[in-house]
């Protein structure tokens, strides 16, 4: 029984190596003609660029302002920001702003320096708050938060809606395409080839730069100015980049 069984093992694995060669040919066979179409497919390939911008007026400020208070107590100093804070954010509510939220609250102890010795003097606290308006309201209402109580005014940028950055990305990734379609029309023509079809495309994210900032020390000075001072933002771009790989 045992022989039998060695016997048949044998005969088995003897016909497989014997059959061997002639699955890997045919799978050779089968295999190579397609990778060499591939490569010669990605070697009569055209590799393009193109770029779109859109121009896009600012209708919106982004503020960032505060109260800022020193005091020779911590409660002193927290108990009048608070006062002030809320005097503030219950002028920004009654505008209606947009997406107003705090980003910052501190306190902190004030020192002094005398013969390298290090005392604590006081107490400073500050509470910061950032909204968004429209750019016509923006310089009235700066002018009615420092009244109301706001001592920081850290910054402001000017941006476009959120709907007209969406349709601007849109028009400027179709200006992209289009630009990167003329270049390889371009160079086809040159060459004297025929362009087949598009392979391969990548889409950069459009996007918008960051707004223009009026920093701190600018924005302070526009508050302190007479209210009815406009607040101009200008334009904002959204760029869009697309890359084409085309065969011939």
């Amino acid at each position: 029984m045992h022989r039998t069984a060695l016997s048949g093992s044998r005969f088995h694995a003897g016909n497989f190596w014997n059959i061997l060669p002639l699955v890997l040919l045919l799978v050779v066979t089968f295999v190579q003609p397609a990778s060499a179409e591939e490569k010669a497919q990605l070697w009569r390939t055209l590799t393009v660029s193109g770029r779109g911008t859109e121009s896009i007026p600012t209708t919106l400020s982004e503020v960032s302002l505060g109260v800022e208070i020193q005091g020779k107590t911590a409660q002193e100093v927290q108990q009048e920001a608070a006062r002030r804070s809320a005097a503030v954010v219950a002028l920004l509510k009654s505008r209606n702003v947009e997406k107003l939220q705090t980003t910052g609250i501190r306190l902190n102890p004030v020192y002094s320096y005398n013969n390298n010795v290090q005392r604590i003097t006081g107490y400073g606290a500050s509470n910061t708050v950032s909204f968004r308006i429209v750019t016509e309201k923006a310089g009235t209402l700066l002018d009615e938060a420092v009244k109301a109580g706001a001592t920081q005014i850290n910054g402001i940028s000017f941006i476009a809606s959120d709907e007209a950055i969406a349709a601007a990305r849109q028009q400027a990734l179709k200006e992209a395409t289009q630009d990167a379609r003329q270049q390889a029309d371009a160079v086809f023509s040159a060459l004297g080839f025929q362009p087949k079809e598009v392979v391969s495309i990548k889409v950069e994210n459009a996007s918008a730069p960051p707004p223009p900032v009026l920093y701190r020390e600018e924005a302070t000075k526009l508050a302190n100015q007479d209210a009815s001072t406009p607040v101009v933002g200008g334009e904002q771009q959204v760029e869009a980049s697309v890359t084409l790989q085309i065969s011939y």
